[in-house]
């Protein structure tokens, strides 16, 4: 099968920039990305969408080399986050599992980019449809950089958003060291305001094995009339379709099944709007290897959010 961003050796020098510990192990079977995560309380290993099984059977293999990889480095637990629920349904019937929140999503939407053109345009929901029409007349301006130092704009976004919205962002130097990398891609929304050029939204894009991931956005809440992210979006589908991509992954919906209030159900929406299809991998899980400092480490977590919200 094929092995996500996140199991590769870029994603691994990504990590490396950003400061990580890192372990890789590739065999004819298996594939794993595993990184060293340090809490005051515990190690323990992460696997983003891993481990990459080839077979049914390459999940005990991968899981010995895992639990050796473990005891190297004093690791209380194994956070997995496989793909395919089918090879590894080994590790997902181990008695030592608990499943976990989501970090990367177990729910995706995505874009065949193989389709002519017209026909993906076709496909958009018809206010998609009239936005996309509408952005150019509405003087909305698309530019791509992959240029480190352009990053500015969408972290000023993010922060802005994230005041207003009381959510957490990444920082200016994560974001930079993202953009660094050679799959990455930012598009920038401009629009005229007295005279003067601003950008009112940016999105950051991955490119990797055929698919363009929607990974990083943020829209400036004072000009959300105007279609400044349906404007970066479809400039964004039909350059990776121009240049060879087979598919375009949205990063992320609410699961069929979440209710109308779930804080996914906008985006979601935004997201299916263009068209497309659902995929569903196994979500994230732990293994447990060493239940006291696991059980102190999420009691220890949970009153840390506890705090917060008082303070909040």
């Amino acid at each position: 099968m094929s092995i996500p961003l996140q199991q590769t050796r870029e994603w691994e020098q990504l990590q490396n920039q950003l400061g990580e510990t890192t372990f890789f192990q590739q065999t004819a079977d298996f594939t794993f990305l595993a990184i060293l995560k340090k809490t005051r309380f515990l190690n323990y290993l992460y696997l983003p969408y891993g481990p990459v099984l080839n077979t049914k059977t390459a999940a005990k293999t991968a899981y010995k080399a895992l639990l050796a990889l473990a005891k190297e480095n004093n690791v209380s637990f194994i956070r997995i986050e496989p793909q395919d629920l089918k090879n590894a349904s080994y590790l997902l019937k181990l008695p030592n599992l608990r499943k976990s929140t989501d970090l990367n999503p177990a729910h995706t939407w995505l874009l065949d980019l193989e389709k002519p053109k017209e026909q993906i345009i076709s496909d958009f929901a018809q206010g998609t449809r009239t936005r996309y029409n509408q952005s150019e007349k509405k003087g909305i301006t698309i530019t791509v950089s992959d240029n480190p130092d352009d990053i500015h704009p969408l972290v000023q976004l993010q922060h802005k958003l994230a005041r207003e919205k009381g959510i957490n962002t990444f920082s200016e130097d994560y974001l930079r060291t993202e953009l660094a990398q050679p799959f990455a891609s930012l598009y920038l929304a401009h629009y005229q305001v007295e005279g003067t050029d601003k950008i009112i939204a940016a999105s950051l894009f991955f490119d990797y094995d055929g698919v363009r991931y929607y990974m990083q956005s943020a829209s400036d809440y004072d000009y959300r009339k105007l279609p400044s992210a349906v404007a970066i979006l479809v400039s964004a589908i039909f350059d990776a379709k121009e240049k060879g991509l087979k598919a375009f992954d949205f990063w992320g919906i609410a699961p069929d099944d979440a209710p109308k209030d779930h804080p996914w159900a906008g985006f979601t929406a935004f997201k299916k709007s263009f068209g497309g299809f659902a995929r569903t991998y196994a979500g994230t899980y732990d293994l447990i290897l060493n239940y006291p400092k696991y059980h102190l480490y999420n009691f220890a977590r949970r009153l840390n959010r506890f705090i917060r919200k008082l303070k909040a």
